[in-house]
């Protein structure tokens, strides 16, 4: 089931879309790397002639006590069973950082999307700048009504960088 979870997965996207942190980054890119190694390897091994012919070798070798024994110690090959429960803890530890990570990523992207609609529904309700009223500006910003005085007084009549800014 996980191998097919790690078939789906679009590593292009996932480490640029979500936001993770470089660690995290560098995790996931090492564990690529160590699977797609693991798919090579066990591939490799797959397509390898695995029977063994001891007849010929019989046949070919003078000492067949040698052949008798190899043979006997390939029949008797039991594989050993590997506890896996420590690799296992590390895979889910790093599963936890990882689902804590994508948690905060979604929290963070959360808050994100709601300044952002609130800004939007600020936009849209915001009346057009022609309906506003110097009256209204000086009401909402006093101190516009300071710097013009200074300005006026200064005989500034024009705002520094304004044409530069929206041309004239």
């Amino acid at each position: 089931m996980a191998s097919v979870r790690a078939a789906s997965i679009d590593w292009s996207k996932l480490t640029v879309t979500l936001g993770l942190k470089k660690e995290t980054i560098a995790s996931l890119l090492a564990f690529r790397k160590r699977n797609d190694e693991a798919k090579r390897v066990v591939a490799a091994l797959k397509q390898q002639k695995s029977d063994i012919d001891f007849e010929n070798y019989r046949r070919i070798l003078k000492n067949k006590a040698i052949v008798n024994e190899a043979e006997k110690v390939l029949t008797q090959f039991k594989p050993t069973k590997v506890d896996l429960d420590a690799q296992l803890k590390i895979v889910e530890n790093f599963e936890k950082k990882a689902m804590d990570y994508a948690r905060n990523t979604v929290s963070r992207v959360d808050t994100e999307l709601r300044d952002l609609q609130a800004t939007l529904t600020n936009m849209e309700q915001t009346r057009p700048f022609k309906d506003i009223s110097v009256d209204e500006l000086v009401k909402a910003k006093p101190e516009l009504n300071d710097i013009v005085e200074k300005m006026v007084k200064k005989g500034r009549w024009k705002i520094p960088g304004y044409e530069e800014k929206f041309g004239y």
